[in-house]
């Protein structure tokens, strides 16, 4: 692994700047009647402001970089899957987003691809999972759900449908999900990667008509009953054109926040990092300090 010595000029990835640490710093970058900007007093508010954002990202990005392979045919693709969504929306919601231009949202994109494949480096993705994700794909399901908080609740719901109570109305008498509720449960047709994946796998797996046990997820406890399944109208396209982003969806389905920080964090640590800016040296050991906290506070959970 390349050693990484970095002094902090804060590139585009903020502002389009020329390396503020050399040439005339006392040069103007602004006028006004009331006094002037010059080149070291943008640096220095540029760095206060965004510094640490802004370095840990660039250094992020050299490190998994090194490692991890993410083309820029792959980045193109997701612009383009976005551009295809948002059509002539995609300026403004770039900008709704904080995003300067199309470059700023590549760099962006780069990075949560690279981190991506630091996080998938640990899972095992096959083949055969990805292929029953597309068949999923073709397919949509209507359902209805009663969502509770508890396992008990859950079981005294199921056995009232088991006796024959009406869904609609024990949705209603029962269910925390306000926006469904009052429709009896209803969720209309969805596909795969619209629920969470222990309701999607009961979904899928059902048939029409019948009513599931107990499924927890993190919201709580859904009882589903299926109502409907039929092919999708829109032409998705072959497995080979949607291979790369049903691998993305596994992997972010089954990704541990906490975990893939631990990762990430793992690979800087190990990449012999070398900040040269003095008042930045530390922000790195000030992230360990703050990650085994909150490792802490979990632990005592």
């Amino acid at each position: 692994m390349k050693k990484i010595a970095i002094a902090v000029t804060l590139t585009a990835s903020v502002f389009t700047l020329a390396a503020c640490n050399s040439g005339d710093d006392s040069k103007v970058v602004a006028e006004t009647d009331a006094g002037n900007v010059t080149k070291d007093e943008f640096y220095q508010e540029l760095k206060e402001r965004y510094g640490e954002t802004v370095l840990r990202e660039m250094i992020t990005v050299e490190v998994l970089d090194d490692k991890y392979d993410v083309s820029e045919k792959q980045i193109d693709k997701e612009v383009q899957n976005v551009k295809d969504q948002l059509g002539n929306q995609f300026q403004t919601a770039l900008n709704r987003q904080g995003f300067k231009d199309e470059q700023a949202f590549r760099k962006m994109l780069k990075l949560s691809l690279l981190q991506e494949e630091a996080v998938a480096e640990d899972m095992d993705i096959s083949e055969k999972e990805m292929k029953e994700k597309y068949e999923r794909m073709k397919n949509e399901v209507q359902a209805q759900h009663i969502l509770v908080q508890d396992e008990k609740t859950a079981k005294e719901v199921k056995k009232k449908l088991d006796n024959g109570g009406d869904f609609a109305k024990l949705a209603k008498e029962y269910s925390e999900d306000t926006k469904t509720k009052d429709e009896g449960g209803k969720l209309g047709y969805f596909s795969t990667g619209k629920m969470t994946p222990a309701f999607e796998d009961k979904a899928y797996s059902m048939e029409t008509g019948k009513i599931s046990e107990p499924v927890k997820t993190d919201y709580g406890y859904h009882i589903i009953k299926v109502t409907d399944k039929r092919e999708t109208e829109k032409d998705i396209g072959s497995f080979k054109d949607n291979k790369d982003g049903i691998r993305r969806d596994i992997i972010n389905q089954r990704m541990d926040v906490q975990k893939a920080r631990e990762k990430v964090n793992g690979l800087l640590n190990d990449a012999n990092i070398d900040v040269k800016a003095k008042d930045l040296k530390g922000i790195f050991a000030q992230e360990a300090s703050n990650q085994k906290e909150e490792q802490d506070k979990e632990e005592d959970k």
